[in-house]
């Protein structure tokens, strides 16, 4: 039989502790959206235009899709999901509709790219 390491074999709660930090959460909804906006940008072609965005602040549909190397109507689909979960805006332009980070979609495009920036950085 082999010992488990994932738990503790008694009960040895400290509660103040433990209720500092339940008291510090924050609440649910709260929760679920950061969840939500972390799955949208867990996909690599949302992520890439996440990126592309970050570096080129304002982008249309038709640039986006020559830039990230994809078809239009792909490229749309995964702008509307990022838009759904808040981490891009679009504003129309004439004919065009164009795209951009919000603050929240900014501050964690930068989050989950920051490894990949850093060994970027390392390997100059």
């Amino acid at each position: 039989m082999t010992e488990s390491m994932d738990s503790c074999d008694l009960l040895c709660l400290d509660l103040p502790h433990a209720e500092s930090i339940r008291a510090s959460l924050p609440n649910l909804a709260a929760v679920e959206s950061a969840a939500a906006a972390s799955r949208a940008l867990g996909d690599p072609t949302r992520l890439s235009i996440a990126t592309a965005l970050s570096n080129g602040d304002e982008l249309c549909v038709c640039d986006m899709a020559w830039v990230v190397g994809l078809a239009q109507n792909l490229v749309s689909h995964h702008l509307r999901q990022l838009k759904i979960a808040g981490l891009v805006s679009s504003r129309r332009s004439g004919k065009l509709v164009m795209y951009r980070l919000t603050e929240r979609g900014r501050q964690l495009a930068a989050a989950v790219l920051a490894p990949i920036r850093a060994e970027e950085v390392d390997h100059v």
